[in-house]
This record gives C-alpha cells, structure tokens and sequence, in this order.
C-alpha cells in the first residue's frame, strides 16, 4: 500500500525540511511505499525554495505551490486532487506530529480500516506545552462534537489523521476553505459509514514560525461545517452511506476489540476513549 503525505505549508521555512526529512526517514525504515506533497499555500518566505531543494534531493517529495485563494483547506483540497497513493495522510509542516504515529497510522489501514484517527486525549497520548487557552477552547469544541454526534471520538478537530483513497472519493465535496477542513473530513467519513480505528498519539507545539489558526475567525466555521454534516447524518435518509455497517475500534491497553454496528448506533465506549 502506497502512502501519500500531504504536507500544507505557509510560512514554515524554519521546520519544513526537518518535518519532510523526520517523515521520509521513518517512512523509509519502515519500508513503505511513499509520496510526499508539501503545498507550499502562497508563502513569502523561503518555504518555496526549501520545498524545491527537498524535491530536488528526494524523487519521492513533490512541491506544489497553491496560488488560487489561500488558507489550510484550500490547500488540502489541491493535494487531495493530486496525491497517488492508495491512502492519505495529512501532516502538519511545525513538527507537531509524530513519524512514528504516521507509522501506527499506517498499520490501521493495513489492517483494513479506512480511516485511521489519533486523539491526544485519552490513556497512552502525550501531549507537550499545548498553549491554555486552545486547550480549554480544544476540549470545550470536541466534547460538542462528540455529544452531537455521539460517536466516542474526543480529538476532531485534530488535523493529523490518514484515510484510504475510497474515503476522500466517498467525502466529495468538500466545502471548508480553512481550519474546518479537519471537522469535516473525518466527520463526513463518519456518517458516511467508514470504518475507523482511534489510537493514541503524541504532540509537540512549535518551536519555530506561528500558529496560522485564529481562533477568533473560526468558531462560526467550524459550526457550519459541524451543523452541515450533522443535518446530512439525520436528514438524508442515507443516501450518501455506504451500505453495511461502520467498524469501529477503540484502543486500549492490550488488543483493542474492533466491532461492527450500524451506522445510527454508533456510541461512545463506556470508558470514554
């Protein structure tokens, strides 16, 4: 199984070549069949140059440079249109996200699972100097989320996550231009009927460059998005789901237990994993 790496980056010259480097190394050790596509999403710094020297040094890395209308989701969306492989994986360029989680991810879905989703929020996570305020607004939003839709997930919003080709042709259209992209892919996955394993992961804030999300601009993008795929979920009569049911896996320590249910009837674990 191929897997494709799409990297968005804006203004990330001072982590990007270690981010794509940690990446293609494990990805390497590991002996996987890889394609890394960093989208360069209209920097004006040096990210540009430095995503053409790793192109240039590595004939599995590709840079893109997204000049239409700029912002996170526009930029996923390009890569989407363009990656090979038989699944997907979005990683950040700030080297906030693990390699060796990338690894786990992709495991997942050699498994059989079409979507595989970390949380930094339950038992075996590790999560470093996350800034208070996005914690509090992070668990406030994802405790929405998960009570809206019911389905046990408690880290959404988390862009970090890998899905098999068949579940980005199944989640067309995608509609967000922004942070929101990361609700409504694994969402729509979701109510779609797609089968998902959650796993813990680890995180690590930037050390280099800022943060691009703007927690004040987003609140009314996230809950249109949210509301959007919670109206398809209820009112569509499932015309959008794949038929048979969604199999689900929650990690634990030990072997987790995959089940199969239904769509409707997908619940929170007892323990709240």
């Amino acid at each position: 199984m191929k897997l494709s790496v799409l990297i968005p980056a804006h203004n990330e010259e001072g982590s990007l070549a270690a981010t794509v480097r940690a990446v293609a190394a494990r990805l390497d050790e590991e002996g996987i069949a890889k394609e890394i596509i960093v989208i360069d999403d209209g920097s004006s710094d040096r990210t540009g140059e430095i995503g053409a020297q790793l192109e240039a040094e590595d004939g599995d890395v590709r840079c893109i440079r997204n000049d239409g209308p700029h912002g996170i989701g526009f930029a996923i969306r390009r890569g989407l249109d363009l990656f090979s492989g038989d699944a997907v994986a979005i990683v950040m360029a700030d080297l906030s996200d693990s390699p060796d989680d990338l690894i786990t991810y992709y495991r997942v879905l050699d498994d059989g699972y079409d979507c595989a989703f970390g949380s930094r929020f339950m038992p075996g996570a590790t999560v470093s100097d996350y800034p208070t305020l996005k914690l509090v607004l992070n668990r406030a939003v994802n405790a929405f989320i998960r009570l809206l839709f019911g389905h046990g997930y408690n880290d959404t919003t988390n862009a970090f996550k890998a899905y098999r080709r068949e579940v980005i042709e199944t989640v067309q259209p995608l509609l967000s231009n922004h942070f929101n992209i990361t609700v409504e892919l694994p969402l729509k996955a979701i109510v779609r009927g797609h089968s998902y394993r959650i796993v813990p992961i680890s995180w690590t804030n930037r050390t280099t460059g800022e943060s691009k999300l703007r927690l004040q601009e987003m609140g009314s993008r996230y809950l249109f998005i949210v509301l959007m795929v919670w109206l398809e979920h209820h009112l569509s009569r499932g015309d959008y789901r794949r038929s048979g049911g969604a199999r689900i896996s929650h990690w634990h320590a030990g072997t987790p237990e995959a089940k199969t249910v239904p769509v409707d009837d997908q619940a929170a674990p007892a323990d709240g994993s």
